[in-house]
Formats: structure tokens, C-alpha cells, sequence
């Protein structure tokens, strides 16, 4: 029996890793469409308040669209093995990725101020879907954030190069998941009133 070589050892983990992603972020898309099925659902009954989104959602919108900027800019300089752009670029979308949960935590705090309620006596169940759909999706960006906090760390020890860019691709196929499900999460709230 041979010894199973480094490259075999690394192309084993790439079969198994993307689709295991893959198989989560379906999942992931399966919750959602659910949920906003059962928004749609409920809107139909009726008593449905009627309030526009934040101006934060708009701002933080802009802030994971550049994020997936940058993090492309992380898997390109891998690829060239520019390990100062690695980490510039992954610190960069890691600053992005937080600006986006701030910004949509203020966006909360506008709902509030607007007596637009998750819960209790005088909350509607349009406030209610609302604050459950966009924080599922920052329970989610949590995980993408973890990800990319790795990827950071790993970056500064250069354990990255372009032969060994499995973690970082991981990475970026979750983020920009993460963008275009807030993209999908967005033009629903948007527009679907």
C-alpha cells in the first residue's frame, strides 16, 4: 500500500469540503424561503402594518456588497501568493462584515424608535418577520465572520499560497452566499409590503 501524498491528502479534502458546504447553504436557503413563504402567507390575512426599512438596511447593503469585493480581492492575491494583500484584503472584509452588523443593529434600533415591535402588546407580525428574518441572517453572518477571522489568522502566518487555498475558497463561497442572501432578504422586504 502506498503513502498517500500530500497533493491526494489535499484534493481528498476539496471533494469532501465544498459539498458538505454546499449541502449546508441549501439548508440554509431552504429556512429562508420558508420563512419568507410564511411571511407571505400571513400578509395575506391582513392587519399588516405598513412601515418603510430602515435607511441602515440601505447603508448596510452597501457594506456586505463591498465586502464581497474584498473578498475576492483575498482569494486573487492568494492566488498570487501576496501575502500582504491576504491580509489587508481579509482585514478589510472582516471590518466590512462587522460595519454590517452594526449598521443593521441600528437599523433595529430605528424600527424601535418607529413603534415597529419583534414582540408584546403592540407588535405586528410585519415588525415580527422582519426582525426574525434579518437577524437569522446575522446568526448566519456570525458564522461567516468566524470563518473569515480564521482566514485572517491563518493569513499572517502565510499559510496561504496558491496551492493551498482550500480555507480561503470555503470562505469566499459562504460570504458571497451570505451577500446574496441578504440581497434576496432585502428586495423581499422591500418590496413584498
Amino acid at each position: 500500500m502506498s503513502a498517500i501524498t500530500l497533493e491526494e491528502k489535499r484534493e481528498t479534502r476539496e471533494k469532501v469540503a465544498k459539498p458538505l458546504l454546499w449541502i449546508g447553504m441549501i439548508s440554509m436557503s431552504m429556512v429562508f424561503a420558508g420563512l419568507t413563504s410564511a411571511y407571505v402567507v400571513r400578509q395575506g390575512k391582513g392587519d399588516w402594518l405598513q412601515f418603510d426599512l430602515p435607511r441602515m438596511f440601505y447603508i448596510s447593503t452597501a457594506f456586505i456588497l463591498l465586502s464581497s469585493v474584498t473578498m475576492n480581492w483575498v482569494l486573487a492575491s492568494a492566488k498570487k501568493n501576496d501575502y500582504k494583500k491576504v491580509r489587508l484584503a481579509a482585514m478589510l472584509t472582516l471590518v466590512l462584515g462587522f460595519a454590517f452588523v452594526v449598521s443593521q443593529v441600528n437599523g433595529w434600533a430605528t424600527l424601535y424608535e418607529q413603534k415597529v415591535y419583534f414582540a408584546g402588546k403592540f407588535s405586528n407580525a410585519a415588525g415580527s418577520f422582519l426582525y426574525m428574518l434579518t437577524f437569522l441572517h446575522l446568526v448566519h453572518l456570525a458564522g461567516g465572520i468566524i470563518s473569515l477571522s480564521v482566514v485572517l489568522v491563518k493569513s499572517m502566518g502565510n499559510k496561504y499560497n496558491s496551492e493551498n487555498l482550500l480555507g480561503i475558497k470555503l470562505c469566499a463561497i459562504f460570504w458571497h452566499f451570505l451577500d446574496i442572501l441578504w440581497i434576496y432578504l432585502f428586495l423581499f422586504l422591500l418590496f413584498v409590503r
